[in-house]
């Protein structure tokens, strides 16, 4: 209990600066966009990570159970499971990728985390397709062979992609092959709202698989970090971050229907196509036509990623989709923090409701979920890039 109080002691007094933070942004002084480094990220009133501490806190939905797969991973952002059963995830900050290996003796743990790749431009997404590992880093999509029953690489990363604007603001970047064969890519805007300059800004891109032939897919797109495709409609949905600064519950985060050619709001437009306070009256906005979100999430959540269910014996939750909410910053209380399921009902209503928690205690945080993945045989895994770990989800025995 000493230790629980001393902790939220801490959240208060670090919460007050960033506070002060707050106020000196809406002055107009930048701060890498709105967006808080990773050093400062650990500032704003949340514990010390401890894995083995928030396995006994993390509350699965009815069904499931929950457990440790894998810790001291720093900080772990998107995965992608090999032919093996490994686990290829990017470290935020590190320039690193790891592999995290299969559990061969059963006991519901990795068997090893070992260094994969490394010296990389801030990696983030990874996606394995025809032999190759590809590997989006801040500025460049690369690629590298890729055997997937040896899991071993040979050759030297090539370029797929140059050019991704760098600099200020969301600097993640995210890659995925849809069922066309096409390569699709995100990049976050710049800063919290401004008109960007450069196209490939608050977008998606598609190209082809060597890179070829790259145009924007969709736009108006703040931070769309995490995209998916619902596996019978293969339609494509996106989880967008709105925008800072306009109090605790607006705008709403989002989830879009990304269509060819879209244009979903930002920065002129959010939610329910509701104008912008500070860029909904420029004389550009007028006339034009965003598509509304297809759901609305609580402001702040931050969703990072949407994951559609494909394999799970209990065929109720196919086609589910489970995002991770890495958690608010800009608000008076904490929200988010959680995985949650959609699922989808006739006449396309979509219903919430929350798969994993326990990732915070009030104003304490203790993990911060980030990408989902699915395994061949149904097995989920969660990456935390707060406790630096991932988080193994099994139907409960």
């Amino acid at each position: 209990m000493a230790r629980h109080r001393t902790l939220r002691r801490i959240g208060l007094l670090f919460g007050g600066l960033l506070a002060l933070a707050v106020v000196f942004v809406a002055a107009g002084l930048k701060v890498a966009g709105v967006n808080l480094p990773w050093s400062a990220a650990r500032l704003i009133g949340l514990a010390e990570a401890d894995a083995a501490e928030l396995e006994g806190r993390l509350r699965p939905v009815a069904g499931w159970q929950v457990g440790l797969y894998a810790e001291g991973l720093g900080r772990p952002r998107l995965m992608v499971l090999t032919g093996a059963g490994d686990i290829l995830v990017s470290i935020a900050g590190s320039g690193n990728v790891l592999k995290v290996l299969a559990d061969a003796n059963g006991d519901g743990r990795a068997d090893q985390v070992q260094p994969f790749l490394d010296g990389l431009d801030r990696p983030h997404g990874l996606a394995l397709h025809g032999g190759w590992l590809y590997v989006a880093e801040e500025s460049t999509i690369r690629r590298i062979r890729f055997d997937g029953a040896t899991g071993a690489t040979s050759g030297a990363l090539e370029t797929v992609l140059a050019g991704l604007p760098r600099g200020d603001g969301h600097w993640t970047r995210t890659i995925a092959f849809g069922p066309d064969g096409k390569l699709y890519a995100t990049a976050g805007s710049s800063c919290n709202v401004c008109i960007e300059t450069n196209p490939w800004r608050a977008a998606m891109l598609r190209m082809d698989a060597d890179g070829a032939d790259p145009e924007v897919f969709a736009s108006g797109l703040r931070n769309t970090v995490g995209f998916d495709w619902q596996p019978v409609t293969g339609d494509l949905y996106g989880v967008d971050n709105g925008r800072d600064l306009l109090g605790d519950d607006r705008p709403p985060d989002e989830l879009n229907r990304l269509r060819e050619g879209g244009f979903y709001g930002w920065p002129y437009f959010w939610g329910d196509n509701r104008p912008d306070p500070q860029y909904g009256a420029r004389p550009e906005a007028a006339g034009m036509d965003p598509i509304a979100p297809a759901h609305k999430f609580a402001a702040h959540v931050a969703p990072l990623s949407i994951r559609f269910l494909r394999h799970q014996l209990d065929p109720a939750w196919n086609g589910t989709a489970l995002v991770a909410q890495h958690g608010s910053w800009n608000r008076s209380s904490k929200i988010g923090y959680r995985v949650v399921a959609l699922r989808w009902h006739d006449g396309g209503s979509i219903e919430q409701e929350t798969f994993l928690d326990g990732f915070r205690d009030g104003e304490t945080v203790f993990g911060r979920p980030v990408d989902v993945l699915e395994a061949p045989n149904g097995t989920l895994y969660v990456s935390d890039d707060f406790a630096g770990a991932i988080w193994r989800m099994t139907p409960a025995k």
